[in-house]
């Protein structure tokens, strides 16, 4: 039986608030942390202003606050829950003959169309602001020597010209373009030859395009170049991919990408495994929801209020590992990909559903 429309819009407005306000404190603390380590980063990077910092972290956050809202959709739920049953709304409801299920659809509803739109909006706008990111950090840490984030990129080819050893501090993701590079090059004997340094390099077929670039060689002054090349096996596809993590990609072009992947012989387990969880995601959030209701329904004047919510926080993340082991063996290739994205889901709403049963219908 649904539950009537006021009393219905009545909790959905309650949820969908407290949901949205552990989002947006998440969101916040994020950008903060963010920023300061932007800043420590940029030193006396050229350009690196405080305003484009800013702007630069907000490019970056919603990524990252992305990987927590499951966890928002639990303590959201878990806190209106909470609030109903402490203000005896809940035990009205029940008064007058409005079992859990039914007070529970405007959260179910809530979390649904929350999962949606992360789904077809959150995602494309936070990947495409991720991708925009890239390229302000390449722009501006490309030339400095302090701004290292720790993570450079390394890579070894063999081509007509010998061997060479590739350092860089970012690749611009999507693309095949790198930022802060420097080439280490070697004979077919293996010894060293010169030490290149650009401020880009693209790849093409067949070859790296450096731009801006350095040429050290032993024994021999400095040269500086415009523009140079240096001979590549390497297959722009692969290297691209390899830039470009799934969480990179918007979900709308997930489908294409693994198509272009597939077409090039390339491995699109990664892409396949990210599109069934962004479409599993829906399914996630009622999971937690349910999850919530387990540790929230109970009357305060019962007490052992703050050990169910300690047990509803243990519950979430538990589900939170399985489905990182879950994406681990899809990634690998142990589980199948729908597989993997969809168990915590499922089983975490099953759980609820069984654990609500016992509690409300014994």
């Amino acid at each position: 039986m649904l539950i009537g429309f006021t009393l219905g819009r009545y909790f959905a407005a309650r949820f969908a608030r407290t949901v949205l306000g552990v989002f947006i404190t998440v969101f916040a603390l994020v950008y903060t942390l963010d920023l300061v380590e932007l800043l420590r980063r940029a030193g006396d990077a050229e350009g690196a202003s405080t305003g484009l910092m800013a702007q630069l972290s907000l490019y970056r956050t919603p990524a990252v606050a992305e990987g927590v809202l499951p966890f928002a959709v639990l303590f959201g739920s878990m806190a209106a829950m909470l609030q109903l049953s402490r203000k005896l709304e809940l035990v009205v409801a029940r008064a007058a003959g409005i079992s859990a299920w039914q007070f529970l659809q405007p959260g179910f509803f809530v979390a649904l169309a929350l999962g949606a739109f992360t789904v077809g909006v959150y995602n494309p706008v936070s990947a495409m602001m991720k991708q925009r990111s890239t390229e302000i950090e390449a722009k501006i840490f490309a030339k400095s020597t302090k701004a290292s984030s720790g993570k450079d990129l390394w890579i070894r080819q063999k081509s007509l010209d010998g061997g060479a050893i590739i350092r860089a501090e970012t690749a611009i993701e999507g693309t095949t373009t790198l930022a802060g590079v420097q080439v280490f090059t070697f004979d077919d004997a293996g010894l060293f030859v010169s030490q290149i340094v650009a401020a880009r390099a693209s790849l093409h077929d067949g070859y790296w395009e450096l731009t801006d670039t350095r040429v050290l060689t032993p024994g021999s002054p400095p040269e500086a170049f415009g523009t140079y090349l240096i001979a590549s096996t390497l297959d722009p596809s692969q290297v691209r991919q390899r830039f470009t993590p799934p969480e990179s990609v918007p979900f709308w072009q997930l489908p294409d990408t693994i198509a272009r992947t597939e077409r090039a012989g390339l491995d699109a387990t990664r892409y396949r495994l990210q599109y069934d969880v962004l479409w599993a995601r829906p399914i996630l959030f009622l999971a937690m929801v349910l999850v919530a209701a387990t540790v929230s329904l109970r009357f305060f004047r019962f007490g052992g209020v703050g050990k169910l919510v300690l047990g509803g926080v243990a519950a979430g993340f538990a589900l939170y590992v399985a489905r990182q082991v879950m994406e681990g063996l899809g990634a690998s290739g142990i589980v199948a990909a729908p597989v993997a994205a969809w168990f915590p889901a499922v089983v975490g709403s099953l759980l609820g559903t069984l654990t609500l049963l016992y509690q409300e219908d014994g």
